[in-house]
């Protein structure tokens, strides 16, 4: 089974697209990529909106050569309303549009598929089912949390299985926070994980300490309790400058234990690139460019 990031925060942009290939069958999930609307104030750097283009056209690419494309919830980063030939003849599995939803998912939803009707091949609910496609199941969760609370709605979990390896993918649960996020993890047992991990750059704010304090009993309780090797950390994570700080006991008991514990640039072997977070130097380094000349510092 390969897995590929094709966009995310320690990438560039908001995002956890993944191309996952596993026989003869590629599974893109979350087809979307965005951008925070305002972070310290500011508007996206012109090295987001640059960075967002090419993540996008990935993404596209990958969607066309897919047979199966997944949307765990409405929100703009994990699918895109608007260009729909990307969906043309495929499968594709959709988190509930009318059921555990909030108001403003359901409506974005409800516009979606209109504008979609005879453009994909088959449009499935995945809550809570699974489906076998040859010699790959696609095993999804009941709809949990987008977080700690339904206030955003609700997102569903997928696990990948082929050949006795099984990939799965959290979607936005910011954390693991909640037993049920947790618990169908435990469950699925993966092999490789990719997770959206606290929202640290909120902390103290719209999410607290002891809301972190059960993530990282959380996190290590998978990584004990489960026969994962690879845990992909990011999204949520990724948005903090200092995230690293805030999931080192995460890292340091992955080590100890043979495991690995990643962003998703770092899982492809790439140096994280946070741009959002970095948002305010980058502003200061165009100020800078232009008193003095000089290269934006990076």
């Amino acid at each position: 089974m390969k897995i590929t990031p094709l966009a995310a925060d320690s990438m560039g942009t908001r995002s956890m697209a993944t191309l996952v290939e596993a026989g003869q069958w590629k599974i893109l999930l979350d087809p979307g990529v965005a951008l925070g609307p305002s972070r310290y104030g500011l508007p996206p750097h012109p090295r987001e909106l640059g960075r967002k283009e090419e993540h996008w056209k990935r993404v596209k690419e990958a969607a066309m050569d897919a047979q199966i494309l997944v949307i765990t919830h409405y929100h703009h980063d994990h699918y895109h309303p608007r260009e729909l030939e990307i969906y043309r003849g495929k499968t594709l599995i959709i988190k509930d549009p009318k059921g555990h939803i909030n108001r403003n998912q359901s409506r974005r939803a409800g516009a979606f598929l209109r504008d979609l009707e005879g453009v994909p091949e088959d449009i499935v609910v995945g809550d809570g089912r699974s489906f076998q496609f040859g010699d790959v199941e696609l095993t999804f969760s009941s709809p949990v949390p987008h977080g700690k609370s339904p206030r955003l709605g609700y997102v569903i979990q997928v696990a990948v299985d082929h050949g006795g390896e099984t990939f799965l993918f959290t979607s936005d649960v910011q954390g693991p926070v909640l037993p049920q996020q947790q618990g169908f993890i435990l469950e699925m047992d993966p092999s490789a994980l990719y997770l959206d991990g606290p929202m640290t750059y909120m902390l103290g704010v719209r999410f607290s300490w002891e809301d972190l304090e059960m993530v990282m009993k959380n996190l290590m309780e998978i990584l004990t309790g489960t026969r994962v090797g690879v845990m992909i950390l990011d999204h949520h994570l990724t948005r903090d400058l200092q995230y690293k700080k805030a999931v080192a006991p995460v890292v340091g008991l992955a080590g100890e234990l043979g495991k690995k514990v990643v962003s998703a640039a770092g899982y492809l072997g790439l140096e994280d690139d946070l741009l959002e977070a970095r948002r305010r130097e980058l502003y200061k380094g165009d100020k800078s460019e232009g008193d003095s000349g000089g290269d934006i510092p990076l």
